[in-house]
């Protein structure tokens, strides 16, 4: 797709890290699969790693966790 940020670049599959901040915690994630802008560098997530990065950030948040890294695992399909 066509980037709607520099309205120049075609996006890619790439990685990216992607940091969160939920209350008092941070939760940062490695290796995200995104769709990466080869011009400008913007990341979109799609709809469902967003939401999965989400809940896990109010997940360790209500842990009371302050600081959470980690590589992003693909969720296994039952």
């Amino acid at each position: 797709m066509r980037c709607p940020i520099c309205k120049q670049g075609e996006t890619r599959p790439g990685k990216t890290t992607v940091t969160l901040h939920q209350a008092e915690t941070v939760l940062m994630v490695r290796h995200v699969p995104a769709e990466v802008c080869q011009n400008c560098g913007e990341v979109y997530l799609s709809e469902e790693v967003a939401q999965e990065l989400s809940d896990e950030a109010q997940e360790v948040s209500l842990k009371g966790v302050l600081l959470h890294v980690r590589e992003y695992v693909s969720p296994v399909s039952s």
